[in-house]
């Protein structure tokens, strides 16, 4: 039983798409697979895929028991769920890859060579280091070390409650450089600031809205 798409892969599946893994023992858990390398950053495939949005076809503003065991679609947006993630990363190191598109076509990503979730019993903390630049930007180091947040569990380090201010879920501070999890805007529009799927480092603003996200981690031997 595969653990990860990394296992997943090098059993001789090469073909990117849908595949049951196991990370916490015979209960399977449907994750999409990135197996293309793209010469760049990996010498292989093998990205387990984390949280993805492409369309808007999910709504991300959901409650803390959601984004713990995981919802979505696993054929477009979803989000694989902390307890999973925690799962995935408490025993093997792994990297991690944000790719990014924004509406106007260009793409850049942003590479971390270490990732993992902690505990429930620490808020599922992020640890996040290591970052090699794609061209989108550093925007998740503010990120580290932070406890997950959402309308119903309020974890950040603001006096507010930053999911319920940018309409998301994520690792807040006070409040974000990232919003993953926000709402999916088809258009940058300064009156909305910050709720949309931004990425600051990218044009250095907080209303320039992704058109494509996704966070793939691969375990690193």
């Amino acid at each position: 039983m595969p653990f990860d798409c990394s296992d997943v892969y090098n059993s001789g599946e090469t073909v990117s798409g849908i595949y049951s893994i196991y990370p916490a023992g015979d209960v399977p858990v449907w994750v999409y697979c990135h197996m293309v390398s793209d010469g760049k950053d990996e010498d292989n495939g093998g990205w387990t895929v984390i949280q993805r949005r492409m369309d808007g076809s999910v709504n991300f503003y959901r409650p803390w028991n959601q984004y713990k065991r995981g919802f979505g679609n696993v054929e477009s947006e979803y989000w694989l769920g902390l307890e999973n993630m925690y799962q995935l990363t408490r025993n093997r190191k792994y990297m991690l890859k944000v790719d990014l598109e924004d509406f106007e076509g260009r793409k850049g990503f942003a590479l971390y060579s270490s990732f993992s979730v902690d505990c429930e019993c620490v808020g599922y903390q992020l640890n996040v280091s290591g970052f090699t630049d794609g061209g989108a930007g550093d925007s998740l180091a503010y990120h580290n070390n932070k406890k997950f947040s959402t309308f119903d569990k309020d974890q950040d380090v603001d006096g507010n409650n930053c999911a319920k201010m940018r309409l998301g879920a994520f690792w807040y501070a006070d409040c974000a450089y990232t919003n993953p999890n926000g709402v999916y805007l088809w258009e940058n529009d300064d009156t909305h600031y910050a709720i949309g799927i931004i990425w600051y480092t990218w044009k250095n603003s907080f209303t320039v809205n992704m058109k494509s996200i996704s966070m793939k981690i691969k375990h690193v031997s």
